[in-house]
């Protein structure tokens, strides 16, 4: 078996692959104070109420967004587990052609995604993962990774209303029924799940242009994927798993 783990911003989500099938998944909230202990035992308990064996775990790969948590999940690894985790970075084997300017700056979720996401639809495509912030990653016809845009994810906006506008609650992300809404809460929701779903639509418009592929395959992920694709006129696929899945790839790739 294979523990895969992708640290984000706001969730770490974590599977184990047996004969490359993902036959379980965990998510966990991301907390940069929780120690290797503390991480250890709750991967420990997840591990025991799934019945999966530390002794079964052949290899872990991790991707992370968040750098403190690196040194922290190797350790962790290497205590509870006794495996040194292979990480996503510099000099790791891909197989993805970077065409960004400074491939460095690419981060570790957003190469995961495009490797998965060109084995799995090959290109033009692009991805569109709604996490904390929300990404759009271009792939050519030929596999090639262009790059992308990113803009603040939607959560990030929903607190900021919150937090600078007086008057304004904070809201559950729920879907309205109508666009014009009858109180503030509809008000908000409606401006939040439907102005996403309009700006998807409109960036991946102007990237269809750009790359001059009208059809452009269009696969969204992450946590709010759901919630947005069908608002969407765009989005033909969502895929939860997508960056798990290019984590065990890139794990395959560099035995």
């Amino acid at each position: 078996m294979i523990l895969v783990v992708d640290i984000g911003n706001t969730n770490i989500v974590l599977g184990i692959y047996h004969n490359k099938e993902l036959v379980h998944h965990f998510r966990l909230s991301t907390t940069r104070q929780s120690t290797v202990d503390e991480y250890g035992v709750m991967i420990f308990n997840l591990f025991r109420m799934s019945d999966i064996s530390v002794k079964d775990i052949e290899g872990v790969i991790i991707s992370s967004v968040v750098p403190p948590l690196v040194n922290i999940f190797e350790e962790m690894c290497l205590k509870f587990i006794h495996k040194t985790p292979l990480v996503v970075g510099p000099g790791i084997k891909t197989g993805l052609n970077l065409r960004y300017e400074n491939p460095r700056e690419v981060g570790a979720d957003r190469i995961v995604n495009a490797v998965a996401a060109v084995n799995q639809y090959k290109g033009p495509l692009v991805v569109v993962d709604f996490g904390t912030a929300t990404t759009f990653d271009c792939i050519d016809e030929l596999g090639n990774y262009l790059g992308g845009a990113i803009v603040p994810g939607i959560g990030i906006a929903t607190e900021a209303l919150y937090q600078r506008a007086s008057k304004l609650p904070r809201i559950e992300l729920e879907k309205p029924k109508k666009v014009i809404g009858r109180n503030t809460i509809h008000a908000m929701q409606a401006g939040i799940i439907f102005g996403y779903a309009g700006q998807v639509d409109g960036i991946v418009e102007r990237i269809k242009v750009e790359m001059e592929a009208p059809d452009l395959k269009v696969v969204a992920t992450g946590g709010l994927a759901e919630l947005i694709a069908s608002e969407t006129k765009c989005i033909q696929e969502v895929n939860s798993m997508l960056t798990l899945e290019g984590l065990r790839l890139i794990y395959e790739r560099n035995q």
